[in-house]
């Protein structure tokens, strides 16, 4: 399997303003280029053996892979979920000059 240096994460929250804290941690502590704030999704989902629904806000991450257990630390200590939604995913292209941004910003 061909190696993926960037990724994008998609990571909810329970409110706003849990997105902007863990979205400044993130960013603050170069762990992340950018982070977008979709401020309000509705969420259907199990849990605990039941379906739950939920207002949450979801952060999109623009990051490292050599990073990303650093960024997942760094949610689970931030977070209010037992369980919080920490999902990566390569990006496989794009603009060469954002791409080479992302790399420059995280460390």
């Amino acid at each position: 399997m061909e190696e993926f240096a960037d990724i994008v994460l998609f990571i909810t929250t329970a409110n706003a303003e849990e997105a902007q804290r863990i979205a400044g941690v993130l960013v603050k502590e170069r762990k992340a280029a950018c982070v977008n704030i979709v401020p309000r999704i509705s969420s259907l989902f199990w849990w605990q053996d039941e379906v739950e629904s939920a207002q949450e806000s979801l952060l999109i991450v623009k990051s490292r892979a050599s990073v990303l257990n650093q960024i997942v630390d760094l949610v689970k200590q931030h977070h209010s979920y037992d369980v919080p939604e920490i999902i990566a995913l390569p990006i496989i292209g794009g603009n060469p000059d954002y791409l080479d941004w992302i790399g420059k910003e995280v460390k």
